[in-house]
């Protein structure tokens, strides 16, 4: 017989299915199944019911390679001739979830910058595909079961896109890279799930300052330490990578010293580079410059501070140099007649001065063994009277030490002049009596430095003689008032050299009365060289003075 079409919906899963065709046919009957297509997985087979037959699988059905068959069914009866009729039947595979979802590539790297806000960085989109139909092959996404709770913390996905969010703030420093388990799951009764491992790389960026630490640092450092001296251990590091990790170290301008690489990476010795000296600087502050290779370059800044300790190398150093002093005769004794200071650039123990004076032991009845000095303050004592008619001038010399190890000392000249007062009774001079004495130096030795006094020239040759080796002027008689008041003498003195050199000096001697006030000798001294020799003489002249009673 002949019937319209039929749809009929087969389920994928199974391997047999009976479809009845319940017509009444004539016997005897012979069927057989055609279709459109080969290898059609069906067979028409009897049934146990009377004029029943039944379409079933051969094979199994997979809806994703084939959703629809189309047969026809031909009924053929054994008369003569032959009568027959067909039948289309379309089978529309149903589907069930029997595949899992399948991501689109492998693997998944993505890379995010560091510092992004968080909740504006969608970065990537992953793609799972299902080949079922309908809600089973429809793909939801999410993190994998063991996912950490810091990654929830900085990342989200999208459960429908597969898009994936950053949320927090990632950190290269702290984190360069995460590996993440993503979950694609179907919506079946029973889902499929598929993991797949994603791999996030964070993407360094340049928000890391160079770190420096000092590691040892010796605070005092002596001022004769040599160049080289380590003073210092630096060490530096960037948390940024690359370039913006890479670090340029040096020292401030202007500074005596200077950095020297380690045997260890990223550390540095500060050393001096030249020699210091306490006296001119008694600290530095050093400071340390860290830069980066990166764009922008970030810098960052240490100071250190040196202190510079003292080593006794400075001599004592006098005010004067040399010291010159008048004191009157009739001084008393005890008493503090003068004072000299010293003064040292170092510090503490090494600046601590003590006074003493010079007294060479061959001349211990000279004249500093009249004198005292306070060691620690410099005041000179007179421990006798000084009388200027015996004693016109002296001179010494002050040491002073410091109190280093070893000690440094200095010495200085002191010249003392006694200034006369009016302590004695004029009277009138006899024969041979000293009127002054004229002194006179050369810096030669031997014969060339032998000096020979002579009267070059005189007023009255009866009343003053002069010692040709002593210089003293001495009177050859008595003065009577018919002597005239004021009388010049030019003194001449010449060495005993092969090329004699010599130097003349006016001594001018007055004449006074007992009422009139003393008057001191005027001296003029005048220096005579002969023309071959370009040596200069210096003349010491004691001025002395003559008074008529």
């Amino acid at each position: 017989h002949t019937g319209s079409d039929h749809l009929v919906s087969v389920c994928a899963r199974m391997c047999s299915e009976r479809i009845s065709l319940s017509k009444k046919m004539i016997l005897p009957f012979v069927g057989w199944i055609f279709t459109q297509y080969e290898n059609v997985p069906f067979l028409l087979t009897p049934s146990t019911q009377d004029n029943m037959y039944s379409i079933v699988t051969k094979s199994p059905l997979d809806r994703e390679q084939q959703s629809t068959y189309e047969v026809r069914v031909v009924t053929r009866d054994a008369g003569v001739p032959s009568l027959s009729s067909e039948k289309s039947i379309t089978f529309a595979v149903s589907d069930v979830n029997d595949n899992s979802p399948e991501f689109s590539s492998s693997p998944y790297a993505f890379y995010v910058t560091e510092n992004n806000p968080p909740g504006q960085s969608a970065f990537s989109v992953i793609n799972a595909t299902d080949s079922d139909f309908g809600s089973n092959g429809e793909v939801v996404y999410s993190f994998g079961s063991d996912i950490k709770d810091k990654i929830r913390q900085l990342f989200d996905i999208d459960s429908v896109t597969g898009e994936i969010i950053v949320k927090g703030n990632v950190d290269y420093e702290e984190q360069d890279s995460y590996d993440i388990d993503i979950q694609a799951s179907d919506k079946g009764n029973i889902p499929f799930k598929t993991d797949k491992s994603v791999i996030i790389k964070i993407i360094d960026m340049n928000d890391n300052r160079p770190e420096i630490e000092v590691t040892s640092l010796s605070r005092a450092v002596s001022e004769d330490s040599r160049p080289g001296t380590t003073v210092a251990l630096i060490s530096v590091k960037d948390l940024d990578s690359d370039l913006n990790g890479k670090i340029i170290i040096n020292v401030s301008e202007e500074s005596p010293f200077m950095l020297t690489a380690s045997m260890q990476d990223n550390m540095f010795a500060v050393v001096t580079k030249s020699q210091l000296d306490r006296e001119q600087k008694r600290a530095y502050d050093i400071t340390i410059i860290a830069q980066d290779s990166g764009e922008p370059a970030l810098t960052s800044k240490q100071m250190i501070s040196v202190f510079l300790s003292d080593t006794n190398d400075n001599s004592p150093e006098f005010l004067q140099n040399p010291y010159t002093f008048y004191i009157s005769e009739n001084n008393k004794p005890g008493d503090s007649i003068f004072c000299v200071k010293a003064f040292d650039r170092d510090e503490g123990e090494n600046a601590l001065i003590s006074y003493h004076i010079l007294r060479n032991i061959a001349k211990e009845n000279g004249h500093a063994s009249f004198l005292n000095i306070n060691s620690e303050t410099g005041d000179i004592l007179a421990l006798k009277s000084f009388d200027f008619e015996t004693l016109k001038s002296f001179q010494f010399q002050v040491v002073a030490t410091d109190g280093g190890s070893p000690p440094l000392s200095s010495n200085v000249t002191v010249k003392v002049f006694i200034l006369d007062q009016n302590d004695n009774i004029p009277r009138n001079l006899k024969a041979g009596d000293l009127v002054t004495k004229v002194r006179a130096y050369d810096a030669d030795i031997g014969y060339n430095g032998w000096l020979l006094f002579s009267l070059h020239q005189v007023s009255d040759h009866s009343l003053f003689s002069l010692d040709r080796y002593t210089g003293q002027i001495r009177t050859l008689r008595s003065f009577t008032e018919t002597d005239e008041a004021e009388h010049r003498l030019l003194i001449l003195v010449k060495d005993n050299g092969n090329v004699s050199l010599s130097a003349t000096a006016t001594v001018t001697i007055k004449l006074v009365e007992p009422k009139e006030a003393f008057a001191a000798s005027e001296v003029k001294s005048a220096a005579k060289v002969d023309e071959e020799d370009n040596v200069t003489f210096y003349l010491i002249i004691t001025l002395g003075s003559v008074m008529q009673k």
